[in-house]
């Protein structure tokens, strides 16, 4: 299979669709350097981007986050998203947004000066987890935690916040996992490198509190889906321990979509009916 630089099809670049391997920019970008960008990921389902509005809102506010004023509107970002999905001819996509600091006259830490560039790519994207999707997807434990908001703006999807999940993830996968888990700056349980957590214990539900990481909009209706249901769901701190006592546990995320976890280090878990329910019923909803 190709690289990611060397395929056919159109990126949308600064307002307009130029070709796949030619959307390139200059490699004294500012974010290159200095990790100034911030971005969405996204699917499609039967030519729908899920929750489309949404996910361009938190482009818009991540972007913000990190002074970094957007060139486009809420509206204008989602007819640059429908126009490159068409354009890919594809009805299941992957769908990513990316906002960053260009090239300009600043080279150094500042980069007002600098203009403020866009790009939306689309692609297929099969199973996040692979097969882990149905056997259930086994994790380590980072060694890295999730920093303090008084460190770095953590509700922002800023490329700089992913540096510590590249390597943990290189060394869950080194052993023979799929991802790997953090703690937060206070030692509770966070989130994967690239989804949310949740356990069920007793036919309830607990999920981390996010109040240092990126509250997901795939755990957000996640979380609404079991209060429909009737399912009781506690936002709250987990220690590490409390791993032992969980009976079931799945992953969120856009890509990630919802995957169950059979193992976590040394806690093990079962794909149970609600893991399994849960998951069937996204796939509904984002195909409805």
């Amino acid at each position: 299979m190709a690289g990611y630089d060397d395929r056919d099809g159109v990126i949308w670049l600064d307002g307009k669709l130029v070709p796949w391997r030619d959307a390139n920019v200059h490699i004294l970008s500012h974010a290159m350097h200095y990790a100034s960008s911030v971005f969405e990921g996204e699917r499609a389902y039967n030519g729908k981007i899920f929750k489309s509005r949404e996910h361009s809102k938190r482009l818009i506010a991540s972007a913000e986050a990190l002074d970094m004023p957007m060139p486009y509107t809420v509206d204008q970002i989602e007819a640059a998203k429908n126009e490159a999905l068409k354009a890919s001819g594809l009805q299941d996509a992957y769908v990513r947004a990316l906002v960053w600091r260009g090239s300009g006259e600043d080279m150094g830490v500042a980069s007002a000066r600098n203009p403020v560039r866009m790009a939306i790519a689309v692609w297929p994207w099969g199973a996040y987890y692979g097969d882990a999707k149905m056997q259930g997807a086994k994790l380590d434990i980072a060694e890295w935690k999730r920093p303090s908001p008084e460190t770095i703006p953590v509700h922002a999807k800023a490329a700089g916040l992913y540096m510590i999940c590249t390597i943990s993830k290189h060394k869950a996968e080194a052993k023979g996992c799929s991802d790997a888990l953090f703690m937060d700056y206070r030692g509770y349980v966070a989130e994967a490198t690239g989804a949310n957590v949740f356990f069920v214990k007793d036919g309830e539900v607990h999920t981390p509190l996010a109040d240092c990481f990126l509250n997901g909009i795939t755990r957000q209706t996640v979380i609404q889906m079991l209060k429909d249901k009737g399912v009781t769901v506690h936002e709250r701190r987990i220690m590490p321990e409390e791993m032992a006592g969980f009976e079931q546990c799945w992953l969120t995320g856009t890509a990630a979509e919802v995957t169950p976890v059979g193992q976590i280090g040394d806690y093990v878990f079962e794909v149970g009916d609600l893991t399994r329910e849960i998951a069937e019923d996204y796939e509904n909803l984002v195909r409805a």
